[in-house]
């Protein structure tokens, strides 16, 4: 009880600060409009009752919760689900799912505003994507013996210290989830260390491997190379960050004295960051097209990602994948959405959030790590000198996704029997 009296206290006391940074306008940030109140519980009931609530913070978890979603629903048309995310583009993620879903956005963990939320949503479940665990959402679903289930979850190292220093946090939390389905063992080896009786965990992979990439995304990314240039050599850099971003043109820079033609595509991991970065491009001297104006990028030598939801075209017009967040320290981003569509994969150093997929991309010869630019740009010439070489590697990525497909099935396993469907 003291754990939550302080916890409590705490975000009470910090949440103008918590408001703030969830509100305050940013160049490029969509905004809630109206529906602001949803984080403070102010939601409307759901057209059907007793839905299944699934929680998937922003654009990637809902990426991954979506091939799930279609499976329950292609099974058990008749089930209810509302989804929630906290973020506005995890929200336009998941209104791509139009009629097999409602949405509304999911309430901060203030008490009041929990319990306000689930008096009008009345689920029957709790579903959270990848970890997501907020202390008073998993009292109020314990206090009304909702099954609360964790799917595609992972834990790292450095997340089981942290909770391993807070032991009396971490039983607070855990003792109102039924079940994880973790990624993979490690991440259940770890879950018990820290004390989850072993017969709320099962391994059923990641989600995230089974990605299927129709032929209708390949096309728009064969068109979409056409436009930039089909004989020259185009590598993108994906969900970059601040202070990334700088290392990233210089490495272009050093590639564009060999290969003057290169093309850089160039996507921000970030909406509220595209102005800034198209302002960086072309501050340090390099012509820019961007994605949102409709102007020729043969002759350009960067080319600006600025739309949400289609970095899997730009990725199949590309040659090689740089994945962010991880030249700096961020931990990384997913490596497989590349690896999926057949190509090369490069990533920096930091890459903790991705350590078991980045491995077994690197161990089967998909991927390489690079410590800096100067590393950058020697892996990019090499492999732009070696059109065989890209072409291998990016077999050998995909190999490593399609060896590991078919966690859908056994996470959609692992929800039926907790659900009693």
């Amino acid at each position: 009880m003291i754990y939550r009296f302080i916890y409590n206290l705490l975000i009470h006391l910090l949440s103008p600060l918590l408001l703030g940074l969830l509100y305050w306008p940013k160049q490029g940030k969509p905004g809630f409009g109206v529906r602001w109140s949803e984080h403070l519980g102010l939601v409307t009931a759901p057209k059907r009752a007793n839905p299944v609530w699934l929680h998937a913070v922003s654009v990637g978890e809902m990426v991954a919760a979506t091939p799930l979603i279609k499976a329950i629903k292609t099974e058990h048309p008749e089930l209810p689900i509302l989804v929630t995310t906290t973020t506005r583009t995890g929200a336009d993620q998941a209104a791509k799912l139009g009629e097999l879903i409602e949405h509304r956005y999911a309430p901060l963990d203030f008490p009041w505003a929990v319990t306000l939320f689930l008096r009008r949503i009345k689920p029957r479940a709790l579903l959270l994507m990848e970890t997501e665990l907020w202390p008073n959402w998993l009292a109020a679903c314990g206090r009304k013996q909702l099954p609360v289930m964790v799917l595609n979850a992972r834990l790292s190292a450095r997340s089981a210290e942290k909770y391993r220093r807070f032991h009396g946090i971490f039983r607070l939390l855990s003792k109102h989830i039924s079940h994880i389905a973790c990624q993979h063992q490690d991440d259940a080896e770890r879950f018990a260390t820290l004390g989850l009786c072993r017969d709320t965990l099962s391994v059923t992979g990641s989600i995230k491997f089974d990605i299927d990439y129709d032929d209708e995304i390949r096309r728009q990314g064969q068109a979409l190379r056409e436009q930039l240039g089909a004989q020259r050599p185009v590598w993108i850099a994906a969900s970059t960050h601040e202070g990334e971003d700088e290392q990233l043109l210089d490495a272009h820079k050093a590639l564009l004295q060999s290969r003057p033609n290169a093309l850089l595509i160039l996507v921000p991991r970030h909406p509220q960051r595209f102005d800034q970065v198209a302002e960086l491009v072309t501050r340090q001297g390099f012509t820019l097209s961007r994605r949102t104006r409709s102007v020729s990028a043969v002759p350009t030598q960067v080319y600006l990602g600025d739309t949400m939801g289609e970095l899997p075209v730009m990725l199949a017009a590309a040659d090689i994948a740089f994945v962010g967040g991880s030249l700096i320290e961020r931990g990384g981003h997913n490596l497989l959405e590349p690896a999926a569509l057949g190509k090369p994969v490069l990533t920096g150093p930091s890459f903790f959030n991705f350590s078991d997929i980045t491995h077994q991309l690197v161990d089967a010869g998909g991927a390489r790590v690079v410590t800096n630019d100067g590393e950058l740009t020697q892996q990019l010439t090499a492999l732009l000198n070696s059109p065989e070489q890209v072409a291998q590697m990016g077999t050998q990525a995909l190999n490593v996704v399609r060896a590991n497909q078919g966690s859908l099935l056994r996470t959609l396993f692992a929800v039926k029997a907790q659900l009693a469907l």
